[in-house]
């Protein structure tokens, strides 16, 4: 079956980095659009960044600039640099995987089991 396995979480002081990993299986990777969504303590998940299957990318207004996805289809993986961050970004991180969409308002198939990324001094 479908396993999506998020890694690279952690605390951080604001302004510093991470870059979250998901590694994929059971899965044909490159058919399938992936994404990350986040979600904050007595918040709703969100989305945050979609890689399709051909590698175009797409953010959210709230990480644009910041933070980059990226997709590597010989690892069967997908990543997120997530640079400057801050206070606000403090979340549980979803990466999600989805044949048709990903996105705003978008219901994906398959999601991992989430990451803590804590950003606090």
């Amino acid at each position: 079956q479908v396993r999506l396995v998020e890694s690279g979480g952690g605390l951080v002081q604001p302004g510093g980095s991470l870059k979250l990993s998901c590694a994929a299986s059971g899965m044909m990777f490159s058919l399938y659009a992936m994404g990350w969504y986040r979600q904050a303590p007595g918040k709703q998940r969100e989305f945050i960044a979609v890689i399709t299957r051909g590698g175009n990318t797409n953010y959210a207004d709230s990480v644009k600039g910041r933070f980059t996805i990226s997709r590597d289809n010989a690892k069967n993986s997908m990543y997120v640099q997530m640079n400057s961050l801050k206070p606000e970004d403090t979340a549980v991180y979803y990466c999600a995987a989805d044949r048709v969409r990903i996105g705003v308002g978008a219901s994906p198939n398959y999601w991992g089991q989430g990451t803590q990324v804590t950003v606090s001094s």
